[in-house]
């Protein structure tokens, strides 16, 4: 399995800048700008694949690709949607799967694509990229969970009063709140 890739990104931030000048308690346009350089940072550090959360918090597409076929792991969820299913045969001509022949499971580890009864999957071409998969993963801007939210809102806030290296150890790199509110949400390891 290859590691997942972002084909679109999300339309809107999951905090507002008003929402983050109001945390901020700012109350003046002057610093607009660099609110909404920290809302973005902030974002990128829980958000996708790559942040700490390890899922996407607003709606975008993914694409993921697998050696073969079986179970389908999905690495950023929630999944709401499945786009495609592509595969190179074995004459190595890329082909699209029926719908009817896969079904989006999720269980403690999270999403993924299996069989659905009385199917099998086709032959396919050896290849580390034989398969992709191409997902709608995310929340609406107004699903996004609250904890998720005031976790961005507390790092907004932190990199706002804290413009330079923190190297007062009692400030800490993060608040400490921030770990309390996305830990039910972390992606479970595989």
């Amino acid at each position: 399995m290859l590691a997942p890739v972002r084909i679109t990104a999300p339309d809107a931030a999951p905090v507002t800048l008003a929402e983050a000048k109001a945390h901020c308690r700012v109350d003046h346009n002057d610093d607009d700008t660099l609110i909404g350089a920290l809302i973005a940072s902030a974002t990128q550090y829980f958000d996708g694949y790559t942040g700490i959360v390890g899922r996407a918090l607003v709606t975008q597409s993914w694409e993921q690709r697998f050696a073969g076929f079986g179970c389908l792991r999905l690495l950023v969820g929630p999944v709401t949607s499945v786009t495609s299913v592509t595969y190179f045969d074995g004459n190595n001509e890329e082909q699209t799967l029926a719908d009817t022949v896969y079904q989006l499971f999720t269980d403690a580890r999270g999403p993924y694509l299996d069989l659905q009864p009385d199917q099998s999957w086709p032959s396919i071409y050896a290849r580390r990229d034989a398969v992709s998969v191409k997902y709608v993963a995310g929340d609406e801007v107004a699903e996004v969970p609250a904890p998720l939210k005031s976790a961005i809102l507390l790092m907004v806030g932190h990199l706002y009063e804290h413009r330079e290296a923190v190297t007062d150890v009692s400030l800490g790199a993060a608040p400490l709140a921030v770990d309390a509110l996305i830990a039910p949400y972390r992606r479970v390891g595989l």
